[in-house]
């Protein structure tokens, strides 16, 4: 039986209970018999007449005053009960009873049109945006149920994901095990559990992880986050021309101008650097560019250490918002670069159509594009797009 249901069920007992309450006078009606409205009137006549006669017993009115009292009174009480009888004072039963009804069919409906039926009202109760206590507490119910269902290996396989997401890494890798072989044909699966072993061992994917990872790549050559974790896992392992090759088949595959292709084009150019390799297939560079070098600072020189990234960056003066970027390895300064329309950020804007811009060097330890503070950075210059023998002097740390 689900919840609608039962709200339905337990909303029907729940006015048959109010209406019991509500009509029980007129359901069980007292036995003593009623008094009818003819019968009151007769008594409240009785009374004055009583009065009336004494009155004049008492000499308080006349002879004459009396008898015309009385005649007015007896006109008004033969008008009073001349009216049907069988009428009590409290009004007719049925008559109560049927109003009631009526009047408790037409609230609910009111109240049905206005504020909706059980369902709608449950749908939007379903709604309701769920809290980081409520998704922990319905995985915990999850996780109870497959203590007594072990042998769920698909519902293993949801947990250790739900535990993922969490961020409960040492979770996920007992559960993605106890999946077992349900994940020998998922390879998002295996490259989602290879992520959560190589996170436990300090991004290292050594061993199973790359296990893992191969077999996923085995399944689909085209998996994305198999092609990462391979190519990184080949970095780690400093053969380059590998991780080259892997990065370059999963850029293939990405939306040209998009973060994820100038990230993973910065990892290749790395790489590259790294491993002292050339370009497979140079960039011809088109219209003007900017070129020159980049000097250090000696108070800053053990500062920078040989896997830091070096970003040359080039802006519209006035504007936040790179339109391109040079990434390299940190090497022997003073070192030479060449900005041209190859590294703008969109094609639609190349650097060489500019004919003014501003250009900075920032040495990171991460090579993210968003400054962090302990980067060694060199002041912004404006200058002519076109302009060679450009020298850039790192010599501030930023705070």
């Amino acid at each position: 039986m689900n919840s609608v249901t039962s709200f339905l069920i337990a909303a029907f007992l729940f006015l048959v209970l109010v209406l019991l309450l509500l009509l029980r006078p007129f359901i069980f009606p007292a036995k003593k018999e009623a008094i009818s409205r003819r019968q009151m009137n007769a008594a409240i006549y009785r009374e004055e007449l009583d009065k009336l006669e004494a009155e004049h017993q008492s000499g308080v009115i006349t002879a004459t005053d009396y008898e015309i009292a009385h005649a007015e009174m007896r006109q008004r009480l033969f008008q009073d009960t001349v009216e049907e009888d069988d009428q009590e004072v409290a009004g007719s039963a049925k008559k109560t009873a049927v109003g009631l009804c009526l009047f408790i069919v037409l609230l609910s409906s009111v109240l049905y049109f206005s504020l909706g039926d059980v369902v709608r009202v449950a749908q939007r109760n379903s709604e309701a945006p769920l809290t980081q206590e409520n998704v922990e507490k319905m995985v915990a119910e999850f996780a109870a149920k497959m203590e007594k269902d072990p042998g769920n290996l698909k519902g293993w396989a949801m947990l250790a994901r739900s535990y993922r997401i969490l961020g409960r890494n040492e979770d996920a890798a007992k559960a993605y095990a106890l999946a077992g072989d349900y994940m020998d044909t998922d390879p998002q699966l295996l490259a989602d559990y290879a992520d959560v072993l190589a996170t436990n061992a300090n991004g290292s994917f050594a061993g199973k992880p790359l296990q893992l990872v191969k077999q996923a790549l085995k399944l689909d050559p085209n998996s994305l986050m198999a092609l990462w974790f391979s190519g990184t896992a080949d970095y780690n392992a400093g053969n380059y021309k590998a991780a080259v090759q892997t990065w370059e088949k999963l850029a293939q595959q990405l939306p040209p101008n998009t973060d994820e292709a100038r990230a993973i084009q910065g990892s290749i150019s790395q790489a590259r650097s790294k491993g002292g390799l050339t370009p497979s297939k140079p960039v011809v560079a088109s219209g003007k560019s900017i070129s020159g070098k980049i000097e250090l600072s000696p108070a800053l020189k053990s500062k920078v250490q040989s896997e830091d990234i070096v970003l040359v960056i080039v802006r519209k003066p006035g504007e936040r918002m790179p339109i391109a970027v040079l990434k390299v390895a940190a090497a022997n300064f003073p070192m030479s670069f060449v900005l041209n329309d190859s590294l703008s950020m969109n094609p639609n804007v190349p650097l060489s159509q500019l004919s003014e811009v501003t250009i900075e060097v920032r040495i990171s330890k991460t090579g993210m594009a968003k400054a962090e503070t302990g980067d060694l950075i060199s002041s912004p210059k404006t200058i002519q797009v076109g302009a060679s023998n450009v020298l850039l002097l790192v010599d501030q740390v930023r705070q």
